[in-house]
């Protein structure tokens, strides 16, 4: 991949170009010192990969993401030395469309390490931007109404990458303290930020928000959000769990493995929820959902921080409904109040 680097410290600079160049996999397009710099050499010469550093003069890196994302998309990971100190503005460039977040590794004895943290981040990032394998969908057919016959253990299963945070907010955010089905989260982040995001998450909803654990049981009232660097996935028509397989899926937790689990295990009415991302990751496995008869969403073009994974299930038709971010939430509560005076 052609990658650039932004950052206003030499030391980084340096540091990342070592690991850069010891790789033999990568090439260095060009370095930028600060976030201004970014968007403009952005828009002469865009690379496949922007490793962007968050405090940094005259624009710092959300908002250098940000208007990238706007001008001329790219895959951006965030590479700080200040990920302990930084966790807001970790999640608002995650908002604004970064893919995932690292430490930056410097030129003592922990270069090897955190050279090859940084190297197994980029090789993720190659894949979900890279050509991406399709995952077999049942053929299996279903209705496209909402079920409104009683069924028990209702459930909100939503999926999110680049940008998701704020969108994850924005839906939370507008239901009530009793919503009545559970609901649980899987975003493409590091297992180091997901305690963050749950916690910076609960800040911005009525509802409980936490990590999900192993053997967890989905309740109305509490979000999980996956935590691990493993699968979250339903393991039978009650409980949750952490898988390793399938290990060549390009990201990890996949929204793939939780939905299509979900739809061969799940007993209960399921809503699933497709929000902005990188690649295509919830495309096939929201696809089955439909098939299986339960509602399904996919979040619209113009609110995407990143039109990529939507953008996937609408190619497959996977989505009942497309919507943009605003109505999502306010959808939620209409399926489950119709679900509620039926029942």
């Amino acid at each position: 991949m052609r990658i650039a680097i932004v950052n206003d410290m030499p030391m980084a600079v340096a540091a990342i170009q070592r690991v850069l160049d010891g790789s033999r996999k990568h090439q260095l397009a060009w370095v930028a010192y600060d976030g201004a710099e970014a968007v403009r050499r952005c828009a002469e010469n865009l690379p496949d990969l922007i490793l962007m550093d968050l405090v940094m003069p005259v624009l710092d890196g959300v908002e250098a993401t940000r208007q990238i994302m706007a001008k001329t998309p790219c895959a951006v990971l965030v590479v700080t030395a200040n990920r302990d100190t930084q966790t807001a503005k970790i999640f608002e460039a995650m908002s604004a469309g970064a893919l995932d977040v690292t430490n930056t590794p410097n030129l003592g004895t922990d270069l090897t390490r955190g050279g090859a943290t940084l190297l197994t981040k980029i090789d993720t990032i190659g894949k979900l931007i890279g050509p991406q394998k399709e995952m077999r969908v049942p053929e299996s057919k279903g209705t496209n109404s909402v079920s409104i016959s009683k069924q028990r253990k209702p459930l909100v299963a939503i999926g999110a990458s680049a940008g998701g945070p704020a969108a994850l907010a924005k839906v939370l955010g507008s239901l009530p303290d009793n919503f009545p089905a559970a609901i649980v989260v899987v975003q493409h982040v590091d297992e180091q930020f997901a305690p963050g995001l749950a916690l910076w998450l609960n800040g911005q909803a009525a509802l409980s928000v936490r990590l999900a654990r192993e053997g967890d049981q989905p309740t109305p009232g509490t979000v999980l959000v996956a935590g691990t660097g493993d699968h979250l996935t339903c393991l039978n028509p009650t409980t949750l769990g952490y898988t390793p397989h399938p290990q060549d899926y390009a990201y990890r937790p996949s929204v793939d493995a939780f939905f299509e689990s979900l739809a061969c295990n799940w007993r209960g009415y399921v809503v699933g929820v497709l929000l902005t991302g990188m690649g295509r990751d919830g495309a096939n496995g929201l696809k089955t959902l439909r098939n299986k008869g339960h509602f399904t969403i996919a979040q619209d073009r113009a609110t995407s921080a990143v039109y990529g994974m939507p953008k996937a299930a609408a190619a497959l038709d996977a989505a009942v409904e497309i919507l943009p971010l605003e109505e999502i939430g306010p959808k939620l509560n209409e399926i489950f109040h119709m679900r509620n005076r039926s029942d």
